[in-house]
């Protein structure tokens, strides 16, 4: 039997985690104005009289406020030089300057009335009339669409030269936010290896996996949860009908949480059982693949590099080639922060270089079409001297959380 896996119930699993968050740090007021003269810079460098901030992450990371997408317009417009201003609707107004971190003045519409066009009467408050206007690449399509035929006079782009350029490259306070949600995770990772059993259904294991990531200090308990038993494993992001386990089935744990609003994102592969040859083999074919990865990240390189350099691996061992199954059907990893899948990635058509504070996930998946699917995903960071781990890849297919290392 797999070493960590079974032999325990939710119930003793559960009473053995403790809130893992209390002495964790929350980005700081200092922090969200430093990334605003930041953001600023690029503007005035790339010529960017504004950006428009849509509610979601972008708003949080540069304001400070927290408020969710909806199909009202709720933002914030960065000019170039000058303060913030806010935009939304007339009886949100209390509530959004009780959210309100970094502050700025506030502009309300009410319901008859066109928050495209207030958008452009705060521009002209702020003498621009004309130039480039960024607009937040998460903004809903039919809100930029009010706005540019409302004020066809800017040129409107994608503001993901300012948004990315700021988000992708992480501060300490961040990298140390995201360490501690992913090792909360893998902590969860752990108890639900141990709460297996014949028969489990895949429903019950993500239903532990969600109140466990509460108890470790995740108010919202998994942001996600991928559970997937047998041949269900070779689906990457899973299958619509539940499983129930049986003996030596491949498992496959894919989950996360939030901190913060920074995001964990941790898969593990193992068997319930005893892994057959052809498993074991893929499973050592997937390890490397995610080695060859890591080995390759290093600072000035592309990220189509770190991408190529797992399919070279994968290749040696007869997968692929390519995007060819079986095989790596997908890019390597993904930028993670408060978006759990942001820029930049690694992936072939990406030659963005690796910079220090830029975090990834590294995840070259297997997957045998018909049999199985190992996924074996942790992520790293970049420092000046290369990548650095935010958890240690799992350690062998028979002892997957490194128990008897």
């Amino acid at each position: 039997m797999t070493i960590g896996v079974g032999g325990s119930t939710a119930e003793l699993e559960l009473a053995k985690l403790a809130d893992m968050t209390a002495d964790v740090k929350a980005i700081s007021l200092q922090e969200f104005n430093e990334r605003i003269e930041s953001a600023q810079a690029i503007m005035q460098r790339e010529g960017i009289k504004a950006v428009y901030l849509n509610a979601g992450t972008n708003l949080y990371y540069f304001t400070g406020m927290r408020w969710g997408v909806g199909e009202r317009m709720v933002g914030a417009i960065l000019p170039a030089q000058g303060e913030l201003q806010f935009i939304a609707p007339r009886f949100e107004q209390d509530t959004i300057n009780e959210f309100m971190q970094v502050q700025g003045p506030l502009h309300c519409w009410h319901e008859h009335e066109s928050p495209a066009q207030l958008f452009g009467e705060i521009l002209a408050k702020l003498d621009i009339t004309d130039g480039t206007v960024g607009i937040d690449e998460a903004t809903a399509f039919f809100m930029f669409n009010n706005i540019r035929h409302a004020h066809p006079q800017f040129e409107y782009i994608d503001a993901k030269v300012v948004t990315a350029g700021c988000r992708q490259q992480k501060s300490d306070t961040e990298i140390a936010l995201l360490q501690r949600a992913k090792d909360m995770t893998l902590e969860v990772h752990k108890a639900a290896a141990r709460i297996l059993r014949l028969d489990i259904c895949t429903t019950e294991v993500e239903e532990f996996i969600h109140q466990a990531h509460k108890v470790v200090g995740a108010p919202k308990g998994s942001y996600f949860c991928i559970v997937l038993f047998g041949k269900a494993s070779s689906f990457p992001h899973g299958v619509k009908d539940a499983q129930f386990l049986k003996q030596d089935d491949v498992v496959l744990i894919d989950t996360g949480c939030q901190l913060h609003g920074y995001n964990s994102d941790i898969t593990r592969t193992y068997v319930f059982g005893e892994a057959s040859d052809e498993v074991r083999a893929a499973w050592l074919s997937e390890k490397n693949a995610q080695q060859a990865a890591f080995d390759a990240a290093q600072i000035n390189v592309a990220c189509q590099d770190v991408d190529a350099a797992a399919r070279v691996s994968l290749e040696a061992d007869g997968f692929g080639p390519g995007y060819d199954l079986p095989g790596l059907p997908h890019r390597t990893g993904h930028g993670i922060g408060l978006d759990i899948h942001e820029w930049p990635y690694l992936v072939g058509n990406d030659t963005t270089p690796l910079a220090k504070g830029m975090c990834f996930s590294n995840e070259p998946m297997l997957v045998i079409p018909g049999k199985f699917g190992i996924r074996l995903e942790d992520h790293f960071y970049m420092t000046n001297a290369g990548p650095e781990w935010f958890t240690q890849p799992s350690h062998s297919i028979d002892d997957p959380f490194g128990y008897e290392v």
